[in-house]
This record gives structure tokens, sequence and C-alpha cells, in this order.
């Protein structure tokens, strides 16, 4: 099998005393990492005695002070140190590097970047000094993409013949061909990034294992960990949420937190954002986002890839970034490039300007409901137009946040004016923002609206006339199902009368009316379908931009001075991205309105958009599971998967956080805000929603007099000095963890267990039953859960054997680093819906040889103790969603060896094939029910046995115990995937 070729084999590399093809090929050259005039063979020879774990510019030379604030890097002297790793037998080797190094086919391209008053900023690669006419054609976004290959030339690993696919790209993107990328920097966060420093602490264990010094694992690029996925909302409407919630964050995270913090110190080149500071990618966005790079000297792009789908984020900001698997993450951070197919790019032109009342939030759902239309994934979106003048950076960012949901690789606005005021904005200094627009411009990478603009070339073209936007909704169940808000009535009662599905909930009309009485705390009270129970204004998309912040606060500013209130059974919280929020919140004095109606700050980091919306009053939580109500959830969030915000709230809609405020008043979805009161005023009078909405005017007056520059530079000035509970936690300071075999949060895991120095080879699959045979849209919610852990599971046997109490279950997204919990965890999903079940909704399966229904995890297991292998069966997008290595790593951890569906989300493809889940699909037309599979089948996959044999894109031949055969391609996208 593949499994662990390309994950492991990197850690094996090290140790071996002879250099096979397969790895040599995947030996990264710094070629920046010094100018020209400054290479010698001792430098170079100094910087390639760990082979896989050699590293790009911004790897090696790394002691970049992070803007004005002080924060260095740690100095990359030592880092060097740790990267001496004399392999005699490698000498030529390395003379060849050498060699290599010397004659950088583009020195001639190295162009000064003076400053205004004197001296320079430093070198950079010249696009323009290329003089060829193509580059002018190029979408901004492909020309990152060619600074960085221009500059880590070395005709070894990234030849000119990559320089010249990427130049040619109208004629070689649609070819599907592959070329190397080494980003600047890699984002986590801490859900994802407990599990990638436990394999780095893991990898350390190896190394000494195979006779080798540990302390040659490190990151060798800027590695940003910010912990905001911990948070949950335990305790709401209180003015003391903040600080109860964060006493409860670190009571269930401390063994985590103090993990982080060693790795922190372990590990060379690693920062980490302590919890309560913000959501990563506001963070990112406000703080440690570069958009230029000045390495000692050398001037380059910023980009960045993160282990959340949501790190697109920052493409608003005009850094190229997007989410990766958390095994391409961890190459990455160890040295190696990512090997990606060159891009489509689809030229989005906006126009016009927004009307009065409408939101950055409509405008997203209405941008990523056309896209999803368009087809955009495994492509880049770029925006351009006259309209952008009209789009603050925080609306572009609240556009590129939503890549993953419509699709696209990244939602890309080049910088511009708009661009360079946010950075003056957010504190980064004038010399700092100076050096950024004049590499910008000298390198033909900066947009000026004022300038006559040159055509350039997109592989497919939109347009959208922003005066066409209105207010609207998404859901119930999905971030694409966009409502307009005037149809909302409407729409909820075809939820209730269509069939189950996307849209549809299956209520028959005699009990569509139906009232649910109850009694929350001494009050009579009631649910209907539709009620609202949960209203969360959270989530990166929203938080970070002031427009819709404040605008949520004037909402509920008009409506507590006209007297209406939130039903106190519904769950109100605010959870801000960043400090900044809470002040401007309280700078312009709307933040004890929002307390007024409920909506107290809960925490800084990521909660209900997560599922980490806590428990709802068992009142009100007993009303809707004994009456079968359709209860809703409202947030400001971007993702509403069935199962994802709350078990109980199986209607879930995306909104504005103004609109998230008039729902929560509205107590209901089943409301027509145009025709219908949102509630009746102390002076007896009928409130409508006109009534409470600001003008754009008004909320533009507030934000220019409230979002204050200091706001930001204090902010961030304190981020790393953490808080007092971070402060007083301890952390062991040793280069090996030691691992507590009683932890139920932080374990050793076995895919570097009794590793050998040579990876296995690929063998093919035979006769293996199928665990699960689902349907469309599977995401990786379904398949890695990221809330609560259900009492009756076997996770919760599990911890529950170990001495953990039920109330301190905590998430399995917090538990991420123990392999048994989320082995468990996998396929545990209470809204999974597998046909081998015929109907039958729950985290169960069929046990084929028996007959017998068990939880998946226990089919699994008696699969892998009778030495029988698994697949799944699936249809369209399978692994969409969040960006989730434990989607792929619990399949493997279960036995799976492949997945068959009809397509298959980006992310989740390449972590699938990092850890050696064969991912196939259907041809097109062709699906599970169409030839006729069950499931109950047993299934064999012809595979070449030597790697050298097997192609991207090949067809393979699959065969079943009944006569059945069909042919599917295998999803290895690219050569690296192979290995």
């Amino acid at each position: 099998m593949y499994c662990r070729a390309r994950f492991a084999s990197r850690l094996a590399s090290m140790s071996t005393a002879s250099l096979s093809s397969s790895v040599s090929s995947r030996v990264s050259l710094p070629i920046a990492s010094q100018s020209p005039a400054s290479s010698s063979v001792s430098f170079w020879n100094q910087k390639y005695r760990s082979l896989s774990f050699s590293s790009s510019l911004q790897s090696l030379r790394c002691s970049v002070p992070r803007w004005s604030y002080g924060v260095d890097w740690k100095s990359s002297t030592s880092l060097r140190a740790q990267a001496r790793f004399t392999v005699p037998v490698m000498e030529r080797f390395h003379r060849r590097i050498a060699t290599l190094a010397s004659e950088h086919p583009f020195k001639g391209v190295v162009t000064s970047l003076p400053k205004p008053g004197g001296g320079e900023f430093g070198k950079f690669y010249s696009l323009p000094a290329l003089n060829d006419p193509r580059i002018d054609r190029l979408p901004y976004s492909i020309r990152i993409l060619l600074e960085s290959a221009i500059r880590n030339c070395d005709n070894f690993l990234v030849t000119k013949n990559d320089v010249e696919k990427i130049i040619d790209w109208e004629n070689t993107s649609p070819k599907q061909v592959e070329i190397p990328f080494k980003p600047a920097r890699v984002l986590l966060q801490d859900l994802t990034g407990v599990p990638a420093v436990v394999d780095l602490a893991s990898m350390r264990d190896a190394m000494k294992n195979l006779g080798n010094d540990p302390k040659k694992i490190n990151p060798l690029v800027p590695v940003d960990l910010v912990i905001d996925h911990s948070v949950q909302v335990d305790v709401a409407r209180s003015e003391n949420a903040v600080q109860a919630n964060m006493e409860l964050e670190f009571k269930r995270n401390k063994e985590r937190f103090a993990f982080l913090k060693w790795g922190s110190s372990a590990f060379h080149n690693m920062l980490v954002v302590p919890p309560g500071s913000g959501i990563v990618h506001q963070v990112n966005l406000e703080y440690l986002g570069r958009v230029v790079f000045n390495a000692d000297g050398i001037l380059y792009p910023d980009s960045v890839v993160g282990t959340d789908s949501h790190t697109t984020m920052i493409d608003g900001l005009g850094v190229a970034g997007w989410g990766v698997g958390g095994i391409e993450a961890e190459a990455t951070m160890l040295g190696q490039p990512m090997s990606m197919v060159l891009p489509g790019v689809v030229g989005f032109k906006l126009s016009g300007k927004l009307r009065d009342g409408v939101t950055a939030t409509d405008l997203v759902l209405t941008v990523t409901q056309m896209l999803r239309k368009h087809g955009v994934v495994g492509k880049f979106v770029e925006f351009y137009g006259e309209g952008m003048a009209e789009l603050s950076l925080a609306d572009r960012a609240t556009i590129a946040n939503m890549s993953p949901e419509y699709g696209a690789t990244m939602g890309f606005f080049p910088v511009d004016h708009v661009t360079l005021q946010y950075l003056k904005l957010t504190g980064r200094s004038d010399e700092t923002v100076s050096m950024i627009e004049g590499y910008l411009r000298a390198n033909k990478m900066f947009v000026d609206y004022k300038e006559p603009q040159q055509e350039r070339a997109y592989s497919s073209y939109l347009q959208l006339d922003l005066t066409d936007v209105e207010p609207c909704v998404s859901g119930p169940k999905r971030p694409h199902d966009r409502v307009p808000l005037k149809e909302m009535k409407a729409d909820w009662h075809a939820c209730l009368d269509n069939n189950v599905g996307f849209k549809g909930f299956a209520v028959p009309k005699e009990e569509q009316n139906k009232v649910a009485k109850f009694t929350f705390h001494g009050l009579p009270a009631e649910l209907k379908h539709g009620s609202v129970v949960i209203a969360a204004i959270t989530s990166c998309t929203n938080t970070s931009n002031p427009s819709v912040m404040l605008g949520a606060g004037l909402v509920a500013k008009k409506a507590s001075e006209l007297g209406l209130e939130v039903q106190p059974w519904i769950k109100t919280s605010l959870a801000p991205g960043s400090g900044v929020v809470t002040m401007y919140l309280q700078q312009s004095g709307l933040q004890k309105y929002l307390n007024q109606l409920g909506f107290n700050i809960v925490g800084y980091g990521c909660t209900t958009c997560i599922g980490n919306s806590g428990d709802i009053d068992e009142s009100v939580a007993s009303a809707i599971s004994e009456n079968d109500i359709i209860a809703a959830a409202v947030l400001s969030g971007n993702r509403n998967f069935e199962g994802r915000i709350h078990p109980l709230t199986r209607a879930n809609y995306l909104a504005s956080p103004p609109l998230v405020v008039a729902y929560a008043l509205a107590g209901t979805v089943d409301i027509d805000f145009e025709k219908e009161p949102i509630g009746t005023g102390k002076d007896g009078k009928s409130v409508y929603f006109k009534d409470l909405w600001p003008s754009n005017e008004e909320i533009a007056e507030v934000v220019q007099s409230s979002v204050l520059p200091d706001m930001f530079k204090s902010t961030y000035e304190a981020i790393t000095k953490g808080n007092p509970m971070w402060n007083q936690l301890s952390a062991p300071a040793s280069t090996l963890y030691s691992w507590d075999p009683n932890s139920t949060y932080i374990h050793d895991p076995p895919y570097f267990k009794n590793m050998t120095v040579e990876p296995p080879g690929p063998h093919g699959v035979k006769d293996a039953y199928c665990l699960l045979n689902v349907g469309d849209s599977i995401t990786t919610d379904h398949i890695s859960p990221a809330g609560s852990i259900q009492k009756d599971s076997p996770a919760a046997k599990y911890l529950i054997e170990r001495g953990v109490d039920r109330k301190d279950f905590n998430s399995y997204g917090s538990r991420r680093g123990h392999d048994e919990v989320m082995t468990r965890g996998t396929f545990a999903n209470i809204r999974i819906v597998n046909k081998l079940l015929k109907g039958e909704v729950g985290p169960k399966t069929i046990h084929i040889p028996t007959g017998e229904k068990l939880y998946v995890y226990d089919a699994a297991m008696r699969y892998k103790a009778a030495g029988q292998d698994t697949i799944v069966l699936a249809g369209t997008e399978y692994g969409s969603g969040s960006s989730r290595d434990w989607a792929a790593k619990g399949p493997l951890l279960l036995g799976v060896k492949a997945v068959i569906a009809k397509s298959f989300e980006r992310i989740h493809r390449s972590n699938l094939v990092g850890m050696g889940v064969i991912p196939l699909s259907f041809k097109p037309g062709e699906d599970a029910e169409t030839l006729g599979l069950t499931g109950h089948e047993r299934y064999s996959i012809d595979l070449p046995n030597k790697i050298s044999e097997i192609r991207p894109g090949q067809d393979v031949t699959v065969t079943t115990d009944t006569g059945k055969s069909f042919t599917c391609t295998v999803r290895f996208d690219t050569e690296v995937c192979q290995e």
C-alpha cells in the first residue's frame, strides 16, 4: 500500500546512508537565501547536511522583525546548527548542489529597490527584467507563483522549464501541468496544530530510534500557531462570560496547552499565540501577514499555507494563501516544496456599489452561490474592476474567507491603495508600507486603478454589479444555498414540505404548526418549527469586519431604545475575532446595547461556527427532542452543515451580524421581515425590520469615529505576552516529549512505529469489504467530527474506561492529539446517512460478514482483527468542508484502503493520498447506484506493483466478487502524489 510512503519517508530519508532517486528528487534548494554574489560552496554544503529538510530563503534566513512590534524570529544561526547532518557518501551530491547554487539561472534579473530618501530596501528578482510580454497578461495571483519559481530556480528541483510553464500560463494551465511552489510560511490553529506538533514530537522519537539527532526535526519555515479553536460557549448572557469560559477552557485543555507551550520552546521557528488573543485568520490579517518579506535584504511576496481551510482570508490582503491538509503543512514546515497543478484563474469583475442596507455578508453569500454554479474547484479566483474601490479591505477579506465554500483554492484581491490604507490602519509602520508599495510596483504586482489597466488573461470570466446584491441568508444546511431575505418565509415553509435533503425536512402538513410548551426557569415558554434557539455573532468571516460588527451594535441600540428584548431561552453570544473589536465596540458605546440583548462577549476565538456552541438549557433541549421540533440556529459564520453547529439545531442559517441580532429579536426564522413585525415596543406599537436597520451612512460614520490605529497597535504589542493563566502554565524544557501513557489528550501516534529506512512499496486492494456507502456532500464534519462526544459512542466508552467523567469529555477537536480517541470518533457524526442502513441516520454500519449493526469503529475493528481490508463508497464532493487531517488519518487507522467517489474536495483528496488511502473517482456518468453496487460486495483494486508505473490520473480496474467490473481514475493528481 501507499501508507506513509509520502508522509513518513521524509523522516526515513534523513537517516539512510544511501540516497534513493525518489528522495533525492525532493531535496529543496534555497537559491535565494544569499544574493548571487555571496554564494559559496561552503555556504551551500553547510545548508544541505539534512537533505529533505533543506529550505528556501524564507525558511533558513528568518530573523525578520514582525513589523515594528519587536517580536523577532529565532536566529537562523541556531537553525543552521541543527541542520548539520554529515553523511560522507553524499559529498559528491553536495558538490553538485553547490555547483548548481552558484549558477542561478536568473541571477541577471536581481534588481535593487531604492529607498525614497536614499539607500535601498533590498534586492529582488525582477519580473520586468525578464522582458517577456507574456508576463503582462498574467493574473496577479499567477505572478506570485512565477516570482517564487524564479527565486528558487536551481535547474534541479525548480527548473527553467517550470518557470517557462508559468510564464506560458495561458497555454499550459488547461493542460494540468505540475509546478513546484514554496510558501513563505505556515499558519496553524490549535485543533490542527496539536496533531502537527504531535507528529513532529513523534518524528523526533523516530529519529532517535534510527540512531540520529532528534534536534534535526524542526520547522524550517516560519510557523505561526494561534490557539483559538478550544474556547466553548459554556457561559453566555453574562458580564463574566469571558473569564468563566476561559477558566473552563484552561481546565479542559491544560494538558494540550502545556504541550503546545513545550513545542514553542522545543522547536525553532515556531510562534505560539496564546488563548484569548483572537481568531487565527483575523490575527493573520491584522498582524501576522507581511504582504512582502524582507529577509536579509532579499524582498519577495508573502505567501502562506494553513491547516484551516479559511486561511484564504489573507487573500483579501493581497497575500497568496490557502488551506492544505495537515500532512502537506507538515511537509512544508520541514522545508519540502509543494507540488501543485498550475491552476486556472477565474476573473471576477466587480462594478457598481452596494445599495443602502446591504452588507458584505450579503455580498459574499451572493458571490459564493455564483461561483459554486460556475465551478471553480481547484482554481484561483481573482477579483478586479472599478467596483473594487467601493469595497473596504475588511469586505474583501470576507469574500476571500469563504473561498472553501465556493470551492476555489483562492479568492485573490491584488494589492492596491485600499490595501495600503489598511496596513497603516492596523499599525504597520510607514517604512514597511513604503517598502511594500515600492516592491510591488517595481515587480508589476500592484494595481493602481488611477492608471490605465492592461488587459489580463483569465481562464474564464464572471461579472457582478454590486447594486444587484440584496439582503440574504444561506441555509438551512449548506453555505451556498442562498435565500433572499424577502423570500425567507416562503423558503422555510418549502423546506418543511420538501423531502429530507439539503433543502428539506419532510414535516407532515398537520404537524407544521405544532407548539411545544415548556417551562424555562419558572417562566412559560414555547417552541415551534423554526424557533431560534442559538443566535451567535461568531466566526472569522464577519468578526474582522467593523462595518457589520458595528452594524449589529446599531441594530441592538435601536432595539433596546424601542424596548425590544430577546427571549431568555435563546442562547445568544458574541465572540470577537480580536481584542480590537472589543475596543471599537466600547469606543462607539454600542457594546452595552448588545449586552442588554444578551450578546455579551463570551471569548476570543472560533466558537459556534465550529460546533463549540456549548450546551443549550436542558429544558429547551428536552422540548426540542420530545416534540421533534426543527429548531434553528442563526450565526454569522461560514459553515452550517447539519450536525455541526449543535446536535439539536437541524436548521442552521448563515447571516450577517446585524441579521443575527434581528432574528434573535424575532425568535424565529419563520418570518417575513418586510411584512411582519419583529416585536412590540415599550409604547405598545409594532416594531418592524425597517425601524431597526441602520443606513450605510450611519455605519460609515461610527466606523470612522470608532476604529482607530492605536487599537491595533496596543492589541498586538501585548499579544505574545499572553495572559495570567497561560503564563502560569508550566511546560518541560526538553528536546523529546515525555509521553504520558495515561493521557487522553496527547498520545504518541502509530505512524512511525517500527519504521524502517526504506518505505514499503505499493500494492493493490484485495477482497475488501465496504465499511460505508454514503451519498453526496459527505463533509469532513461527517468523517471527523469536531463537536461534542456523544455519551454512548465508542469514544465516550474509551474515555469513561479511563476515568474521564462525561462533563469532562470536551470536544473531538480538542482531542485531535490522541489517535485512540480520534479513531473511535471517525464517522461518528450523528447525522451521517449510510446506505447500508437503508435510511437510518447515525454513526453505525452493517458488518457485512455477520449482518450485525455496529458502530462504525466496532465494525472496522472486526474487519481488522480478521485481516480484512475495507473501502468506502461515496458520491460527489466527498470530504468537503474544513480541512482536517484526521478525516484522512482516521479512516487509515480504521483500516480503510480506498475511497471510491464521484468527486473529492481538493484538500481532503490530498490528505487521503498523504496518509496512503487511495482516492478513486468513478467515470463521468457512473456511480455506485448506476453500476448496481450495494456495498455488500467485496472489492479488488488492481494497482501497478511499482511506483514508477503509476501516472497521475491513470485508470485502474475495480472488480467485485459478484462479477462486476468497472474502471476508475486514480486521483493521484501530481507526480508527487505517487511518492
